[in-house]
């Protein structure tokens, strides 16, 4: 077991800060190869970046949520996919923790270990002597490529019992990995397809997700791991958004003393009052989304810190101040993208990327703004959760 740092939320964010604007560097390169560069990782890794959620007794920082709410925001802040990246590794590496002791010290042995992983069970099972036998494939991995272990999800089946769908670890060396990431944006998170064939997993690496997500399972004692993993995910996951939408706001402002509004009498954009209504309502916005991040996390560290159980009502409302996070962030960098003008189409302006980037987060399944506010609105009408 190795000694823990003794490190405060303010040093942590600040050398993130430090690691991101460091990793900017290598931005073009990530682009290009659609995944993060080894020096970005490096980075990153210095930085404690991915001892954020490690238990504390095999070295890690065991940090709350807000403390990963700024974190992501200051990644997310020089690039959307260093932000996303570091982010989805988070989520896994906490559930690793959801594993008997022997698997966590398996895992955590390695040094700065990276744990990718999908919530999605796309893959089916069945139980043989010692543990089960797996075939399958797992898209959309962010961080395969720099991972050395993948949390999955999948069915089990037989004749004897209903389906069960379990999670299980596997050392990356045992899947199989498509180069099949080639998108608009988040393009250097390497979000790739995973495969599986006749895999067998030992049965101390499989545990039920039923089990997981009732958050029946989890180290004993350990504050952050007395909340379920959906909201737990969701905290965790929404730093980056705030961090887009800060990068839209600072570009903006940056290139604002140096542009005119073409057929216009304004020879400087910032007299205009139409500059004004859309720079006042950007900040309204980014407020927004910065309060329910924050608001998430405090939910989330709240109910850690005190281990009551987790309602319904709770956990559906964690995913509405997810999904109004990213929905506000969205609207942000929309705002000061609208407010650039034609220059800002071009390559060298990030603003196009930034753009594609809050876009992406904005479409994936457990971020999306609408489906999010539609389970709100269901439990707020008295009807049943339409997801488990």
């Amino acid at each position: 077991m190795l000694a823990r740092d003794v490190v405060g939320q303010e040093e942590l964010v600040g050398r993130a800060g430090e690691a991101a604007r460091a990793a900017g560097a290598f931005v073009g390169w990530s682009d290009r190869h659609g995944r993060l560069a080894d020096e970005q990782i490096g980075l990153l890794a210095e930085a404690g970046i991915f001892r954020l959620r490690v238990p504390a007794r095999f070295g890690g920082f065991e940090a709350d949520t807000s403390t990963l709410v700024r974190v992501g925001a200051e990644l997310g802040a020089v690039d959307g996919s260093l932000g996303w990246t570091a982010q989805v590794y988070w989520i896994p590496t906490w559930m690793v923790g959801l594993f008997p002791e022997k698997v966590q010290e398996e895992v955590f042995s390695t040094p700065d270990v990276r744990v990718c992983g999908t919530l999605s069970p796309s893959g089916m099972a069945t139980r043989v002597d010692g543990g089960i036998v797996v075939n399958g494939r797992w898209g959309f991995i962010t961080g395969a490529h720099h991972a050395q272990w993948q949390e999955i999800i999948a069915v089990v089946v037989s004749a004897e019992a209903e389906p069960q769908p379990v999670m299980a670890l596997v050392p990356m060396s045992d899947l199989q990995v498509a180069d099949d990431w080639d998108t608009y944006g988040l393009r250097g998170t390497g979000s790739v397809s995973t495969s599986a064939t006749d895999l067998f997993i030992p049965s101390e690496r499989v545990v039920p997700l039923g089990a997981v997500l009732e958050g029946r399972t989890g180290t004993e004692g350990a504050a952050m791991y007395r909340a379920p993993l959906v909201p737990v995910a969701s905290a965790s996951s929404v730093g980056v958004v705030v961090g887009l939408a800060r990068a839209a706001r600072d570009l903006f402002g940056e290139r604002l003393p140096n542009r005119k509004i073409t057929y216009t009498g304004y020879d400087r954009q910032g007299e205009a009052p139409v500059t004004h209504l859309r720079a006042a309502r950007g900040e309204q916005l980014l407020q927004e989304a910065s309060f329910h991040a924050r608001r998430l996390a405090d939910l989330v560290d709240g109910g850690a810190a005190s281990g009551a159980a987790w309602s319904v009502a709770d956990r559906v409302a964690a995913r509405g101040m997810l999904g109004a996070a990213c929905g506000r962030a969205r609207e942000v960098v929309e705002t000061f993208a609208q407010a650039s003008g034609g220059s800002s189409v071009y390559r060298g302006v990030s603003m196009g990327q930034i753009l594609a980037d809050v876009q992406a987060v904005n479409l994936h399944a457990l971020m999306n703004p609408e489906t999010n506010a539609e389970l709100h609105g269901r439990i707020l009408c008295d009807q049943e959760p339409n997801t488990l």
